[in-house]
């Protein structure tokens, strides 16, 4: 077995969330998903068909954000693989509603950071082994950090 890494593209003011699906319906559930669940959200989906044509199934609000999720999941190239990517939300805003769709099996990450996506390929198909989502630890929260973290989580209103 051989491992690959892809790494994705993320716009700038962006983030992005990859999973795995199991329908042709997935792409027109989601959207339908992410339509409701903030007001003025921006987004592009795409999904890899896993049989039949196996097509990368695509739509959005977003044309942009649609084009560059189609090319995010052409270079992943696993079956039922779904891209997302949002503006205007951030992942915490539209997972609830995500998880709720029926067709989504997994999520592999919601985020921001830089994401690369460890696949491998068989004579069957290719697949999603995980992803290295943003840097590793540079040390250990202080209470300095937390006391930062907490001014942050109330400015952008999370915390009383």
């Amino acid at each position: 077995m051989q491992l690959e890494l892809t790494k994705l593209e993320i716009p700038e003011e962006s983030n992005i969330i990859l999973g795995q699906a199991h329908f042709i319906k997935t792409v027109d559930d989601i959207f339908e998903a992410l339509s409701g669940a903030v007001p003025g959200i921006r987004f592009g989906i795409a999904f890899n068909e896993a049989s039949q044509d196996r097509l990368i199934l695509h739509d959005g609000n977003d044309r942009a954000l649609e084009e560059t999720a189609v090319r995010n999941a052409m270079a992943i190239g696993a079956g039922h693989a779904f891209v997302i990517l949002l503006k205007n939300a951030y992942p915490i805003n539209v997972m609830p509603a995500l998880k709720n769709v029926q067709e989504v099996c997994a999520i592999f990450c919601a985020t921001a950071n830089p994401v690369e996506v460890i696949t491998t390929t068989s004579d069957h198909g290719r697949a999603i082994l995980g992803v290295i989502d943003g840097g590793s630890p540079l040390g250990v929260e202080e209470p300095g950090h937390r006391e930062q973290r907490h001014r942050l989580l109330k400015d952008i209103g999370y915390k009383p």
